[in-house]
């Protein structure tokens, strides 16, 4: 791996070829070179706005033919979805003018650890791996390489490297290879020849270009024998191990007959299992689900994602459709019996979600919330039980504010777990980004402060500016993504401001996108009002931030709440800032703010909490001498003294009156906060 000498510059790539343009690359700015791989050149790359890295896989292309190959082969693997696959993020073709080269280009997910990492830190240690976390993470790659091999994807590469650990218990299968790439022999002689320890790991069919599912066994089958013998063996004599089983699988027997008598753990099963995974010809070798068989069916090994209905019979539908035919009662019991059975499970939803509400209850249940958690847990590769779940959950959570506004829903452990697991095993899937976010946008603001925080460590915040940004174009992913942005930032404790200072920007953009959607205006006033007040708005923004909350007041005279978290954010600017007290007085197109606020107040004069958000942004208009002329001008003292004798001062000052805005049924009053003092102060203007 290169060190700080990398420049971080990007690697010359000359004038570009017909057909293919820069811009892909130049979104990326590259830190550093990872060792070079059997196919290409590794890159660790940040992207430019998001500053997330990624690392990007360089592929030399013999011709536009090849490069158009391999990009059609690899296309579909982009819309792969697993908890335990990491898919790649872009593909794209480049141009190196200098050599005269095309690349193509993949990008993956960076992270810093990898199986390689664990057994390379185990054997220098010459420390056993722990026997229940490997078989949990063997469990998570089984589970991934089945689910391929069921679409008849072989990943081609499998080595440690390629095993990416995103927690200390969570990992990934990344770097999938195609055909076309694996099979060019001139590229291959070139690159593998330098590289032997990438080459060890490859099946002996493979050498020769010729891949299959059992290529990937035997690739799996090395890298079980490299995790269970590490603490006896270097890398260079597992190296060697590794390539004489190719030749004499006799080796194989020495190996596993010291595991015994140096007491690895669980060296019965992987006697029983790698003889079979390490067999010459393909034909003689075990299919993916005779491995899950003899590690967790019919052996010890337990993992928190093996679906062990890789050996069920799938119930018929006509007989699940006629266990489900009960009430909720039933539902459930049919649930928690067939808990194994994805396909029951999924059925088990959608037939509660088209339940009556009067059948379904009008209150959250706690039991059929507990079900369905323990669903999402149990099911977690099924995207469409995921999805299925969180809809559920909204639905239930609907349902219960609509017939019983002051309930509370519980956001407890269990479901921020569970709803978090799904983002993180589906990051890209917007349609269950947005059931999430909208979940936890209710859920949260019902809660105690200890969720917020709990969400923020988890990354939450992050998480939302990433997608705001990444998925500008999607509306609903705006929408509720401000929508829990919000929620997170009600209670005023935030873990880190730091990426709070993108929101003002990001916003701007989200608004330049849907410039007449009235629901994202509301849902930005909202966040810009709490961004003003916990000090995240910073000065070079105040002029556009105001603007933007001015521009959604025009938009929706009519959106209550719009209006009332567009002044208060007004006031909150303008309290601390004499340059947005100046831009609310500048002549704009559509008139100034102080027209816009005499519109306002004719629109919403019966309303005590519109007037009182006016009232204080006059008030603070007010404190700027170099403002009072303009409010003079425009007439503002009389508008003053009607809001002044219309509502008394007992009136404006009655906390009870002013609740905090936005908040559903049963959220905490704002505190009162009393105009009558600054609205007197301005009748008196001379």
């Amino acid at each position: 791996m290169l060190g700080p000498e990398s420049d971080g510059r990007h690697p010359s790539r000359g004038e570009r070829g017909p057909g293919y343009p820069r811009e892909p690359m130049d979104k990326y700015q590259v830190l550093y070179q990872l060792n070079p791989g059997a196919l290409g050149v590794n890159l660790v790359v940040e992207e430019m706005e998001t500053k997330v890295k990624r690392v990007i896989k360089q592929v030399e292309c013999m011709d536009d033919h090849h490069a158009s190959q391999a990009l059609e082969e690899l296309m579909p693997l982009l819309k792969l979805r697993h908890a335990h696959i990491s898919v790649y993020r872009e593909l794209f073709i480049t141009w190196n003018g200098e050599i005269s080269s095309l690349y193509l280009c993949l990008v993956m997910e960076f992270n810093k650890l990898s199986f390689h990492e664990v057994i390379e830190d185990k054997r220098k240690a010459k420390e056993i791996i722990d026997s229940e976390w490997m078989q949990n993470v063997l469990g998570q790659v089984l589970d991934a390489l089945e689910y391929l091999h069921h679409f008849d994807i072989i990943h081609r590469n499998l080595k440690p490297s390629n095993i990416i650990l995103v927690s200390s218990d969570h990992c990934k299968l990344q770097d999938l290879s195609s055909n076309v790439l694996m099979t060019n022999k001139a590229k291959w002689n070139i690159r593998a020849e330098e590289d032997p320890f990438h080459k060890s790991w490859m099946a002996p069919e493979a050498l020769n270009f010729s891949f299959s599912q059992k290529s990937d066994i035997w690739s799996l089958g090395c890298i079980i024998l490299d995790m269970t013998s590490c603490s006896f063996m270097d890398s260079t004599e597992a190296m060697y191990l590794r390539k004489s089983l190719r030749q004499s699988p006799g080796s194989l027997k020495t190996v596993l007959k010291t595991m015994e008598e140096k007491q690895i753990p669980d060296a019965e099963t992987f006697g029983n299992l790698l003889p079979g995974m390490l067999q010459i010809d393909p034909s003689d070798r075990i299919t993916i689900k005779d491995v899950v068989h003899i590690t967790f069916v019919g052996g010890s090994f337990k993992s928190s994602c093996i679906s062990l209905t890789l050996h069920r019979q799938m119930v018929p539908a006509s007989i699940t459709d006629m266990l489900l035919e009960g009430n909720v009662a039933s539902i459930l019991e049919v649930m928690q019996n067939f808990s194994g059975w994805p396909e029951v499970q999924f059925r088990a939803m959608k037939r509660l979600l088209k339940l009556p509400a009067d059948q379904l209850g009008l209150q959250w249940s706690p039991e059929l919330v507990e079900v369905v958690v323990t669903t999402m847990q149990l099911h977690d590769r099924v995207l469409d039980i995921q999805l299925c779940a969180c809809s559920l959950m909204l639905h239930l959570l609907g349902q219960a504010l609509v017939h019983h506004p002051e309930a509370k829903a519980p956001c407890n452990q269990a479901i921020t777990s569970a709803v978090l697991s799904a983002l993180r095993s589906y990051p890209e899937e917007e349609s269950l980004l947005v059931l999430v976010y909208s979940l936890l946008a209710i859920t949260t603001t019902q809660e105690s402060e200890s969720v917020s925080e709990e969400l923020q460590n988890a990354g939450l915040l992050e998480h939302i500016l990433e997608h705001l940004n990444s998925s500008l174009k999607n509306r609903d992913v705006c929408v509720s993504g401000l929508g829990l942005l919000w929620a997170l930032l009600l209670d005023g404790i935030i873990v880190n401001k730091a990426p709070l200072e993108k929101v003002p920007d990001l916003i701007s953009q989200v608004l330049a996108t849907y410039p007449a959607d009235g629901e994202m205006a509301e849902a930005s006033c909202g966040v810009f009002w709490l961004l003003s007040l916990l000090g995240c708005i910073k000065e070079r923004q105040f002029e556009q931030v105001v603007a933007l909350l001015l521009q959604s007041i025009r938009l929706c005279q009519n959106r209550v709440l719009l209006v009332n978290n567009a002044y208060r954010g007004l006031a909150s600017l303008v309290k601390v800032s004499e340059l947005a007290a100046f831009k609310m007085v500048v002549q704009e197109k559509g008139g100034s703010g102080l027209s816009l606020i005499k519109e306002t107040y004719q629109l919403h004069k019966d309303d005590p909490e519109v007037v009182e958000n006016v009232g204080m942004l006059l008030v603070h208009l007010a404190s700027y001498e170099e403002i009072l002329p303009e409010l003079v001008s425009s007439s503002m003292k009389a508008l003053v003294q009607e809001i002044k004798e219309r509502f008394t001062s007992s009136l404006v000052s009655d906390s009870n009156a002013f609740s905090k805005p936005g908040l559903p049924p049963g959220g905490s009053p704002q505190p009162g906060c009393t105009t009558s003092g600054g609205l007197e102060q301005m009748i008196a203007w001379n």
